[in-house]
């Protein structure tokens, strides 16, 4: 594979999976100690990353989760913020200025701080009640995070009784990094293909469903944007015919990500339309990938994670077609704003 290090994927998604007794027992006993709700805070990326994990539980229990944009929650408040919620801040770097921000807000409101990071010296985790810590980069850290909330969120589902196969699935994930890279190597000839497509591109329309959505809004915003400098926008299969469908003409390019999750049959209704109007249109869907050992029920809750590591191979492509490697940025922490 291009530019792929197996050992090393293995080692960060093994790592992160590592945290899973640790988070379950953290999360046990805040619960136990009276929490009331739960925070999803992250800057950027890393906090969209949260939002499969927020969704999960909101949907399937009343517990109330709150799925908040770190810096604009500094700036308003939250009068459910206080001395009987959970936080958990994701950041890779553990520097990012509002994930230290909201940390520092969200304990001097009382609550308890679990941080989820690369690098255990980092303001974010020294600062938080209770850091997990497991090294990632860019490349890995998609999976690193949607893997380690997932965690959170059944873990917070089983105490509540709403998930009783928590340990089962425990045990499935922990073939999920072995199975990943197998993945990947079955991928990569279409990868190259795919990235050969769209190499010239200045503009994608991204649309997704389900958990799917977080990953097609994060590859648009965070990949394709931030490290190639290519317009996109995401937008979720359920609003595709409320505004964006108008933009669509010969010659856009459309990239579809499907999961094995119920909320398939919308993207699907965008994914029958497209034809019709352009011939750009790129499909990735999660049912064409082998998982020996997953059960259907846990390939349900991953499609986001399966989807980032088919399009970290695009993009390995992407800058080596492009000339552009995905560590070049003109702003992003290149000038102080």
């Amino acid at each position: 594979m291009l530019n792929f290090d197996a050992d090393r994927f293995l080692r960060i998604q093994n790592g992160a999976l590592a945290l899973s007794r640790p988070l379950q027992q953290v999360v046990e006993t805040l619960r136990a100690e009276g929490a009331e709700n739960l925070f999803f805070l992250g800057a950027g990326g890393a906090g969209k990353l949260m939002e499969p994990a927020a969704q999960l539980i909101a949907r399937r229990c009343d517990f109330p989760v709150y799925l908040e944009n770190a810096a604009e929650l500094v700036a308003v408040g939250s009068a459910n913020l206080g001395s009987r919620s959970i936080v958990v801040i994701p950041s890779l770097s553990g520097t990012t200025r509002e994930a230290v921000a909201v940390l520092d807000y969200a304990q001097q409101r009382g609550a308890r701080v679990i941080s989820l990071t690369a690098h255990q010296d980092s303001p974010v985790a020294t600062q938080a009640d209770y850091t997990f810590t497991a090294f990632a980069e860019d490349d890995t850290s998609s999976e690193s995070f949607y893997l380690q909330s997932l965690v959170i969120a059944l873990t917070l589902l089983n105490g509540l009784g709403r998930y009783e196969e928590l340990e089962a699935t425990l045990a499935e994930l922990t073939r999920l990094p072995g199975l990943l890279v197998e993945i990947k190597k079955a991928f990569e000839p279409r990868a190259a293909a795919i990235a050969q497509t769209i190499q010239h591109d200045d503009y994608h329309i991204l649309t997704a469903a389900g958990p799917a959505w977080t990953e097609a809004w994060y590859y648009g915003t965070c990949i394709l944007e931030e490290m190639q400098w290519i317009r996109t926008r995401p937008v979720h299969a359920s609003d595709f015919f409320h505004g964006t469908l108008e933009l669509v003409e010969a010659g856009v390019s459309v990239l579809v990500f499907k999961g094995d999750d119920a909320s398939r049959p919308l993207v699907e209704r965008v994914e029958r339309w497209l034809p019709s109007v352009t011939d750009r249109m790129t499909v990735i869907d999660t049912a064409e990938f082998a998982l020996p050992g997953v059960s259907p029920q846990v390939r349900a809750l991953i499609p986001h994670v399966l989807i980032a590591t088919v399009l970290e191979r695009v993009s390995a492509h992407l800058e080596v077609l492009r000339d552009h490697p995905l560590t070049t940025r003109r702003y992003y922490r290149r000038l102080d704003y």
